[in-house]
C-alpha cells in the first residue's frame, strides 16, 4: 500500500486495539531486520527463498532487495525513474529458478518487470492505462501472473512468455471502498485466486475454471477493514492478514471469523505484507504512518 493512498484510510480506521504479545498459533515474534526510513527503505511486499531468506520491494525507493537470514540487506536492482510523477514498486513473486517479477507504477512505463538472477529489470508486460498495480500472485502450475489494481478495482492476468495482459476479474467486490482503496493483496491457493479488498474489508475467492477463466466470486470473509496483504498458513484456508494502519495481524479462519494475533507490541509498524514458508511467518512493516522502524519480523507458526 503506497503512503499516499494509505493516508486516505487513516482517518476512517478504527482506533488501535490495546497492544499485547503474540497469540496462538503464532509465537516467538522477532524483528530480524531493521530498514532505513530516511532512504525510503519501506518494504511493500515480500517473497521467501527456499533457504528462508527473503526478497522484498522498497516501494518509494523503487528497489528490489534481498535480506539474508542474518538480516543483511542487499539491493538487487533499482527500477527506472518515472518520466513524470512518482514511481513505486509494489507486489513481488519468485519462480522456482530464482526469477523475480514485480509490479511497477510509473505512468506510461507501468507494468510487470522481470529480474533474473544477476540481471537487470526488464518490462515483460506493459500496463500504461493501469490505475494502481498492487499485489502480485503466481500460479506455479501454469506460470500465469495475477495483479490487483487498487484504483480500477480488478485483477489483471499476465502471461510472462508473451506479455499478454487482460482484465481477468472485475466488479463491485474489487472496487474501492473506505479510503478509496480496493483490491490489494492476492494469492493463488487451492485452485482459486484470492483477493483482499482494503477499503471494503473483504476476502474474495475466485475459482479458476478449466479454461483459465474466472469462476463465480465467493466472499470468504468480511470485517477485515484496512487489510493490506495476506498469506495462507498452510494447505488449508486459514489466513494471516496484515492490517496496515492499526499495526496488527489477523488470523482469519475458514469460517470467516478472525482474531488479532500480532500487534505493535510484537514489533509491527504498519505491516504491509505477509509470507509463509513451512512453520515461519514473515511480516514486513512499511512504517508509512509511524515513520519509525520499517522492518522484517518473523514468527513461529504452530500447526
Amino acid at each position: 500500500m503506497s503512503a499516499v493512498v494509505a493516508a486516505g484510510l487513516a482517518a476512517t480506521t478504527l482506533a488501535v486495539a490495546p497492544a499485547f504479545a503474540a497469540t496462538a498459533p503464532l509465537s516467538r515474534p522477532e524483528v530480524v531486520a531493521h530498514f532505513d526510513v530516511t532512504t525510503k527503505q519501506q518494504p511493500e511486499n515480500i517473497t521467501v527463498e527456499p533457504d528462508g531468506s527473503a526478497d522484498l520491494t522498497f516501494s518509494r525507493a523503487r528497489q528490489i532487495a534481498h535480506v539474508d537470514k542474518d538480516g543483511k540487506v542487499t539491493i538487487l536492482a533499482t527500477l527506472p525513474e518515472a518520466s513524470t510523477g512518482t514511481a513505486t514498486v509494489s507486489g513481488i513473486v519468485r519462480t522456482h529458478d530464482g526469477t523475480l517479477y514485480v509490479n511497477y507504477n510509473a505512468g506510461t512505463a507501468s507494468g510487470v518487470y522481470r529480474l533474473r538472477p544477476g540481471g537487470t529489470p526488464e518490462q515483460i508486460a506493459a500496463l500504461p492505462e493501469v490505475g494502481s498495480l498492487n499485489g502480485l500472485a503466481l500460479d506455479d502450475r501454469t506460470g500465469t501472473l495475477y495483479a490487483t489494481d487498487s484504483k480500477i478495482g480488478g485483477v489483471w492476468r499476465i502471461t510472462p512468455k508473451s506479455g499478454a495482459v487482460e482484465l481477468w476479474a472485475s466488479g463491485t467486490e474489487f472496487q474501492p471502498g473506505t479510503g478509496g482503496y480496493g483490491s490489494n493483496g492476492i494469492k493463488v491457493h487451492n485452485g482459486a485466486v484470492w483477493v483482499g479488498n482494503t477499503g471494503k474489508g473483504t476476502l474474495t475467492r475466485i475459482p479458476v475454471r478449466t479454461d483459465g477463466g474466472a469462476g463465480a466470486y465467493e466472499t470468504a470473509a468480511t470485517g477485515l477493514s484496512g487489510m493490506d496483504d495476506f498469506a495462507f498458513t498452510g494447505e488449508g484456508d486459514t489466513v494471516l492478514a496484515a492490517v496496515n494502519v492499526a499495526s496488527q495481524v489477523y488470523l482469519v479462519k475458514p469460517d470467516g471469523t478472525h482474531t488479532t494475533v500480532l500487534t505493535s507490541a510484537d514489533g509491527l509498524s504498519n505491516p504491509t505484507s505477509v509470507a509463509v514458508r513451512a512453520h515461519t511467518a514473515y511480516i514486513t512493516s512499511g512504517a508509512y504512518f509511524t515513520a519509525t522502524d520499517p522492518n522484517l519480523l518473523e514468527a513461529r507458526i504452530s500447526h
